[in-house]
């Protein structure tokens, strides 16, 4: 995309977005003088910025593995350390081989059902894309993204009761942070994404352990459910999944400094 923005207008974007403590300036500058179709947007769009709006939100959108996910205001915004989820559900959804039926649950901006989608179709793996969040925000958000079949309702309270039985990937990004760590997270999250879509209660695992408790009604027979945590929640959740009746395994990235867990039948 070719900006209609001045290109001297770069480096006092720059110097405003380094003195509002942008660590990666030049990076954002860019991407915003590309997303602004005119000066004024441009002013818009910083002016947002500075005061410590997510930059994905201000220009609506993030690239997440390989795919253009648009992100609205005040909806959760992909991480890249879940490039380690996505890639975990595509090597599950092709372990099952044929049709497969991807659940994303708590999805947010459906970024992460939108790149295992994506990714499954380049390996020419067909899959059916569902996806579910309790944030009406959310829900419209992720309906940009991925067209029909993304219900509104509290985990899977919402969803039609035909999918029960039939899940062969069962992505779930529940908020995991402990409550009395909401405050330790950098203004960004805190102040500009949704309480539901961070907060996992007393030890942040409170979603998961209530995902893990209805998993076996939707999981196909060979189904798996996968699920981002953190390094001090690996025993807490493996032990959630076992008393669930299903087997547990870590998956790990210290690249991205990222873990998940992979819940299957035993």
């Amino acid at each position: 995309m070719t900006s209609a923005v001045p290109a001297h207008d770069m480096s006092a974007t720059v110097e405003r977005l380094r003195a509002a403590g942008c660590v990666w300036a030049e990076e954002e500058a860019e991407i915003i003088t590309a997303a602004a179709a005119d000066p004024a947007e441009l002013e818009s769009i910083v002016a947002r910025r500075v005061t410590g709006e997510p930059l994905e939100q201000v220009v609506g959108f993030a690239d997440f593995c390989g795919v253009r996910v648009r992100v609205r205001p005040g909806v959760f915004v992909p991480r890249a350390r879940s490039a380690l989820l996505v890639r975990a559900a595509v090597a599950e959804a092709r372990r099952c081989g044929g049709h497969v039926v991807i659940l994303d649950l708590c999805c947010g901006s459906g970024g992460l059902g939108l790149a295992t989608r994506a990714a499954l179709g380049g390996t020419g793996t067909p899959a059916t894309l569902v996806a579910s969040d309790i944030d009406p925000a959310a829900v419209a958000c992720a309906r940009v993204n991925l067209g029909d079949g993304v219900y509104h309702g509290d985990l899977f309270a919402g969803l039609p009761a035909r999918l029960r039985g039939r899940v062969d990937v069962l992505l779930a990004n529940v908020p995991y942070v402990a409550s009395r760590h909401l405050g330790l997270l950098p203004s960004e999250a805190r102040d500009y994404e949704p309480r539901s879509a961070l907060d996992g209660g007393e030890d942040g695992l409170d979603v998961f352990r209530a995902v893990v408790g209805q998993a076996d009604d939707w999981l196909a027979a060979r189904g798996a459910l996968l699920s981002e945590i953190t390094e001090a929640q690996t025993a807490a959740a493996t032990a959630a999944a076992r008393a669930a009746g299903f087997a547990a395994e870590i998956i790990s990235d210290d690249d991205l400094d990222a873990r998940v867990v992979l819940v299957k039948r035993r």
